[in-house]
């Protein structure tokens, strides 16, 4: 059966769990009792594992697999690149609080000044070109390997992404966020929520649907299916493809709004970056 016909099986209409008038903690709090409900029994900092959280069967399988990360090298080729300097003598670590270790969980997050999102991988970049250098190229290679590293210097701490109650932009871009996460798009006429929302759980062909909770806090991933790390961008790009809509540039200003509701929604979850999935 086609891909179509199989998510316009599984799917129902998706109510919004959020009230339209509700704060961010008000969000927090109603997306933390939506999926609690749903998945009795599964410890909030459970969800950082993904469907692996939920899916026993193949939770044996990425844990056999976890025992020889293929990500490793990639962890050891991103800490080469995050401590080489850069040619006029800086490095990443200039650039961020603590020089850059330890500080994942704190991403994506508002910046006052510009007045958007700026999420590890825009970070990362501006450093460079702050400092001379060319951006790094996206969705893989060593834009990935460098957030793997920083990303693994921040495993086991608490994903606290801010959203500023003083600075009405901030809320217009995580609202921003929000409506792109439920909104329908493409021709199949999907949102992201349809798949990970009321579905979550639910087999498609033979995939497990992961539930939305804790979506941010392992990337960047290795995917079997694409035999590499890659960033979650290039799953933003891959999922609006796969619901035959256009995908967006990366690090464009929608999708780093999506990160900025999807990890505000991922708060007091622990980080346990980078991933592996199938």
């Amino acid at each position: 059966m086609k891909l179509r016909y199989v998510l316009l099986a599984a799917a129902a209409l998706v109510a919004t769990p959020f009230a339209a008038q509700a704060t961010p903690d008000d969000d927090l709090q109603h997306y933390r009792e939506f999926f609690m409900k749903k998945f009795p029994g599964v410890p909030l900092e459970e969800f950082a594992n993904g469907v692996y959280a939920i899916d026993a069967t193949a939770r044996e399988n990425w844990e056999a697999i976890e025992e020889f990360p293929p990500y490793e090298p990639d962890v050891e080729a991103g800490k080469v690149l995050f401590e080489t300097p850069f040619k006029n003598g800086k490095g990443y670590a200039s650039c961020f609080p603590n020089d850059g270790i330890g500080v994942a969980q704190n991403y994506p997050m508002w910046d006052r000044e510009k007045g958007r999102v700026v999420t590890l991988e825009l970070a990362v970049n501006e450093c460079r070109e702050a400092n001379g250098e060319k951006a790094l190229k996206p969705f893989k290679g060593e834009i990935a390997q460098v957030l793997a590293y920083m990303a693994y210097t921040s495993r086991g701490n608490i994903t606290n992404v801010e959203i500023p109650k003083d600075d009405p932009r901030a809320l217009e871009a995580y609202e921003s966020g929000k409506h792109f996460y439920f909104a329908r798009r493409g021709q199949l006429n999907f949102s992201c929520a349809h798949c990970h929302f009321d579905n979550a759980g639910q087999l498609l062909r033979s995939d497990r649907l992961s539930p939305a909770l804790g979506h941010t806090t392992h990337w960047p991933v290795y995917r079997a299916k694409w035999n590499e790390l890659g960033t979650l961008d290039r799953r933003f790009k891959g999922c609006n493809e796969q619901v035959r809509a256009k995908a967006l540039e990366n690090q464009s200003e929608e999708y780093r709004n999506l990160e900025y509701f999807l990890a505000h929604m991922s708060n007091g979850i622990p980080l346990n970056g980078p991933g592996a999935r199938k």
